[in-house]
């Protein structure tokens, strides 16, 4: 079975028709053609855009001059409200200095710290379903930032503060859109941004209650109390050239970020994983092998014995990135395959594209978790494969966000046999990430083994 991809649009159409499609679903706004393509133009009348797929041009913007193309600030606009000056839209000193004091945190010799909470959110995910039909992606997402909370802030999200904020963000992602349409227009810096309604008091309400939780935990550090998880280290890191820590207003930011892309990512990777597993059985059954073996607490050492369900968290990111495309500025003048652009163009890398270009996969719609075992993808994962980005500005949280997905997949797949639902194919959507249209259906049966548990 294929798994489904948004409809391409009509190679012709006109401005306002392209923007009506954009404003829907950034995925199905975009021609066929992208998918075999080594670069695009799109004009505005207010800046030109060039989408490239050439893996010579990706590693140019990414890897070997990314001070020259940092990041837009027309995609930045739809998310403002909530990320404030967070990592995710800073550019240049600021954004260095933000990652010298994150980027420890996330050091692989501290994953290993992250391990018991993320197995604590995934069994509880796991004992929370029930048989029969339903919906995934809302027990995807609560798994997701469970995680989060138990990892950042060390409590479950049952707790009191902990639910309130999840429940802020369901709202935000219910009226935040990919892109704000202060991207397509010469807005000065003090024009409003046209932000819904319902998106800056969600903002708002997210903000003063991340706030609290910095400010408890910023007095536990002051009188020793407090846990040895995420917040505390990156709390309590000062940056090593300035010997300065973050405020408790900058904590909120960075805090913003990592709840949005730890919890938000990590659902919709999580939900298209479950699909491709129910629509794949023998896959599915070879990951209930493997997951089988596991003890009641694993810990780091026994990820590396789930080779196969990393595999498929692998494939799944390749077909589902849940970040489809990242925008950059060109700050100079560049030449893009020959043709002269001008500073200010935006220059997109689409990794829902790259994942599935002709040029770059064999089979590249195909769900084939082995094909991670073979030599022949070792160059398209080079070439075309950047779930998590890539160069100095590549997720700092990637290791973390792999662990969680395998470990996540483990405890839903040890308790658990999917099917899909008959009629109820998903069909892929951009929002805040890559989700389905109208939710990803399963009907779910407890496996025996976890039963007689």
């Amino acid at each position: 079975m294929i798994p489904p991809k948004p409809p391409a649009r009509a190679d012709k159409v006109s401005l306002r028709q392209y923007l009506r499609l954009f404003r829907t679903d950034i995925l199905s706004a975009q021609p066929a053609r992208l998918y075999h393509a080594w670069m695009a133009e799109f004009r505005t009348p207010f800046f030109r855009s060039y989408l490239c797929n050439d893996p010579e041009l990706v590693a140019r913007v990414l890897s070997e001059r990314p001070r020259d193309f940092p990041k837009s600030g027309r995609i930045g606009e739809g998310l403002r409200p909530l990320l404030g000056q967070s990592v995710f839209l800073t550019n240049g000193e600021a954004w260095e200095r933000q990652r010298r004091i994150i980027d420890p945190a996330f050091a692989g010799g501290r994953l290993h710290h992250a391990v018991p909470g993320i197995w604590a959110a995934a069994t509880a995910a796991a004992a929370r379903l029930t048989e029969g039909p339903q919906d995934i992606e809302p027990s995807s997402t609560h798994a997701a930032a469970d995680v989060i909370f138990r990892t950042l802030f060390s409590i479950p999200i049952d707790d009191a503060l902990a639910a309130q904020v999840y429940a802020a963000f369901q709202t935000y992602q219910r009226t935040q859109p990919l892109v704000n349409l202060a991207a397509f227009l010469p807005l000065p810096w003090w024009m409003p941004r046209l932000h819904r309604r319902a998106t800056r008091m969600s903002a708002r309400t997210i903000r003063a209650l991340i706030g609290a939780l910095c400010n408890t935990r910023g007095r536990s550090i002051a009188d020793g109390t407090a846990p040895d998880d995420l917040a505390t280290k990156i709390m309590t890191t000062a940056d090593p050239e300035t010997g300065q820590t973050f405020t408790t207003a900058e904590m909120v930011d960075q805090v913003a970020i990592f709840f949005l892309a730890g919890h938000e990512t990590s659902a919709s990777a999580l939900s298209w994983a479950l699909y491709l597993l129910a629509t794949h059985p023998q896959i599915q059954d070879r990951v209930a092998d493997e997951v089988a073996g596991l003890p009641e607490a694993p810990g780091m050492a026994d990820l590396s014995r789930l080779r196969l369900t990393r595999d498929v968290f692998r494939e799944t990111l390749r077909l589902y990135p849940p970040v489809p495309m990242m925008v950059r500025e060109n700050a100079r003048p560049e030449l893009l395959r020959g043709r002269a652009v001008r500073p200010g163009a935006q220059i997109v890398i689409s990794p829902w594209h790259l994942h599935r270009h002709d040029r770059i996969w064999d089979t590249p719609d195909i769900f084939d978790p082995d094909r991670w075992t073979r030599a022949e993808t070792r160059t398209s994962q080079r070439d075309g494969y950047l779930p998590f980005s890539a160069g100095p500005r590549v997720c700092t949280g990637a290791g973390f966000a792999m662990a969680e997905g395998v470990l996540l997949l483990a405890a839903l797949l040890r308790d658990w046999r999917l099917r899909p639902v008959g009629g109820r194919v998903p069909v892929p959507v951009a929002h805040l990430t890559v989700r389905s249209r109208a939710g990803i259906w399963l009907h779910l049966t407890r496996r025996v083994a976890s039963a007689q548990r």
